[in-house]
């Protein structure tokens, strides 16, 4: 068998052994999945009245914020999502389960893979979920064709697939499923400090560049332009970018743990 069979084949057991995990165990990927329909419901039924106000001309309307909030309700999803596979690492960190494998004739980088596409199919799961909801209570995006709709979910997969690196790193590191918790809080803590819920123009002038140049913003305000026509700008490739930086970390960084960790 060719090596690339090899690692296609040990892939495809490890993804499947996550995502059997991932179905024995629904706690962990449940509560963090009911997060971002919460804060949805929470800022569309108790504040979108008040909020709406400052996006625009129009005057208070919920139906317009719930256009403006959802992009970033989706991507606070994914990175919800991913925290649970930080966790997932951790326990197969200090469980024993990884030494277990390296003693047997697996390909070596199918563990990580396989939690990788688990993790990213989860998250598009999740995110098609939370976009149940979001139509639901009102959600419409009648102004975007086909390609960019094909775009959107190109862009929400590749951005899962960054934050699924970062957070597969996280989980190496991490001495416990607690501690892997907690360092992977930034995932779901930075689009709240992003243009998620009000424009940027209305915080704080100091606060602006941290909401700014951040990786969730260009990601937010690229699919807003997809979805609902606004303008792009440079934000599209500025999202390209992120998400490629980030993935491209923590390939090497988790790699780099991986094969020197002696557990």
């Amino acid at each position: 068998m060719s090596s690339l069979s090899l690692a296609v084949r040990d892939s495809s057991t490890m993804l499947r052994r996550n995502l059997l995990h991932a179905r024995r165990y629904p706690s962990l990927t449940l509560n963090l999945l009911l997060t971002p329909i919460v804060l949805l419901l929470l800022f569309v039924y108790v504040f979108g009245d008040v909020m709406s106000a400052g996006i625009g001309d129009g005057g208070a309307d919920r139906s317009r914020y719930i256009a403006y909030v959802v992009p970033g309700i989706v991507l606070m999803t994914i990175g919800g999502t991913v925290v649970g596979t930080a966790v997932s690492v951790s326990n197969d960190m200090t469980e024993g389960i990884i030494a277990r494998f390296r003693t047997m004739a697996i390909h070596r980088g199918s563990v990580l893979i396989g939690h990788v596409i688990g993790s990213v199919l989860q998250s598009i799961m999740s995110v098609v979920l939370v976009g149940l909801v979001a139509v639901a209570i009102g959600f419409r995006s009648t102004d975007a064709t086909a390609l960019e709709w094909l775009a959107a979910f190109g862009l929400l997969a590749l951005v899962a697939m960054a934050l699924t690196w970062i957070a597969v790193g996280m989980g190496m590191v991490s001495p416990n499923a607690e501690a892997a918790s907690n360092n992977a809080l930034p995932l779901i803590v930075l689009p709240l400090i992003s243009s998620a819920f009000v424009p940027i123009d209305a915080m704080p002038g100091w606060f602006q560049p941290i909401a700014q140049y951040q990786p969730f913003t260009p990601a937010i305000e690229t699919l807003r332009g997809l979805l609902l026509g606004s303008e792009i700008g440079h934000n599209g490739w500025l999202a390209v970018a992120w998400c490629l930086a980030l993935s491209a970390l923590g390939y090497f960084w988790s790699r780099s743990v991986f094969n020197r960790d002696p557990k």
